[in-house]
Order: structure tokens, then sequence, then C-alpha cells
């Protein structure tokens, strides 16, 4: 099953260099055992668009969708064979990279 970590950032300030390499030595870690699907980190949300093509014409709003002190700060995407180790890793990560994690499955086709 696949599972979205999401990094819960904020107000913790910049990463230091220490957790940018703990972060590289777990993510080296989750592709060698076969958990890796992708990772990425983001911008902040000040460099953020909102679009909404939903009426007659489409909208495009610069500025992150919620005004927020917590953000969306960067995910992985995981492959785990059930619920307990993703949770395991994701305890991991939230521990390398010193931020708060929010995980969820994806939805089953």
């Amino acid at each position: 099953m696949r599972y979205l970590i999401s990094v819960i950032d904020g107000d913790d300030g910049p990463e230091t260099a220490d957790e940018l390499g703990a972060v590289d030595a777990f993510n080296v870690r989750l592709e060698a055992d076969g958990y890796w699907v992708f990772v990425g980190g983001l911008d902040s949300p000040a460099t953020a668009a909102v679009v909404d093509n939903r009426g007659a014409e489409a909208i495009i709003t610069d500025g992150p969708f919620l005004e927020s002190k917590e953000y969306l700060g960067g995910l992985w995407i995981i492959e785990a064979p059930d619920l307990d180790v993703a949770l395991k890793l994701a305890t991991e990560a939230s521990k390398v990279c010193n931020r708060k994690l929010e995980i969820r499955p994806f939805a089953d086709d």
C-alpha cells in the first residue's frame, strides 16, 4: 500500500545541515529497503498560486490556498506492507527532519 507522508513546516526555521544530512541518509535507506516511491521538498507558500477553473473562466490567485502558520513543506510517498510499517517509517522521518508529519494512505482504486 502507498502512503503520503506530509512534512508540516512552520516557524521551525530553515533546515540545518545536520537535518539535511540525516534526511539524505534516511532517503538512501528507504530506497535500499524498497520503501521509496518519491520524495520532494517544497518552496515557501509565498511562491504558491491557486487555480480555480470550475466556472466560466479560470481564476488564478497568487499566494497559498490557506493562510496558516503551518504549511506543507515537503513529502514522501512510500510503499509499505501495512500501516504499522508506515507509521514506524514516519516516526523515523519525523526524527530525522525534526518536523511534525501527517501520514495518510492513498485511496484504493
